[in-house]
């Protein structure tokens, strides 16, 4: 049986994914399921989300994305690595105008959700969101706040721990593993 550290070390941003696996609509559902239970602001719930499993919508939701701003070489996935699924995260701005910090809430128990049963994803925040509104056909009431990109992922992630003054950018090695540096726990504990 996994602890939540375990899940919580293993949720990564993926970014590279296993083209063959299919996400049904149901688990994708079923990751909502679980996100509606977050914390909600003044428990407004004023997030609404769409899926996608289906190609040719992933295909327009994957050109709307940018990946990995760090990896300056790096267009994002190719063609065999794309994410299998998409949860976007949207505010209704006729229930509220604020939608922090309920969609970051959201999108954890997602991405957790999706660790918990041998899957990965990544929250992108870096969308060309009018061009996705008009692809999708979203209504002008919802704000588009993040889509989660869900699937089998394809990479090796290596956690590392960093002193605090230490360069924070994520890389790639020549074997093409993900390096991800995280702050020691003693550096982010302040002794006031």
């Amino acid at each position: 049986m996994s602890t939540f550290r375990d899940l919580a070390k293993k949720n990564r941003s993926y970014r590279r994914f296993d083209s063959f696996y299919v996400i049904d609509e149901s688990t994708l559902r079923g990751f909502i399921e679980n996100a509606r239970y977050g914390a909600s602001m003044k428990n407004q719930q004023a997030l609404k989300f769409v899926i996608s499993t289906d190609k040719g919508k992933n295909e327009k939701i994957f050109s709307c994305l940018t990946w990995a701003a760090a990896l300056k070489d790096w267009k994002g996935p190719d063609k065999g690595e794309r994410p299998a699924g998409y949860v976007l995260i949207l505010g209704d701005k006729n229930i509220s105008d604020n939608f922090c910090p309920d969609y970051g809430i959201a999108a954890q128990n997602i991405l957790l959700s999706a660790v918990e049963i041998g899957l990965g994803g990544c929250m992108l925040g870096v969308i060309n969101r009018t061009r996705l509104t008009k692809e999708l056909c979203i209504p002008e009431k919802y704000d588009v706040l993040l889509v989660v990109a869900l699937g089998k992922p394809k990479e090796h992630v290596i956690i590392e721990d960093i002193d605090e003054h230490e360069k924070r950018t994520y890389f790639r090695d020549n074997k093409s593993n993900h390096h991800v540096p995280k702050v020691r726990l003693e550096d982010l504990i302040l002794k006031l």
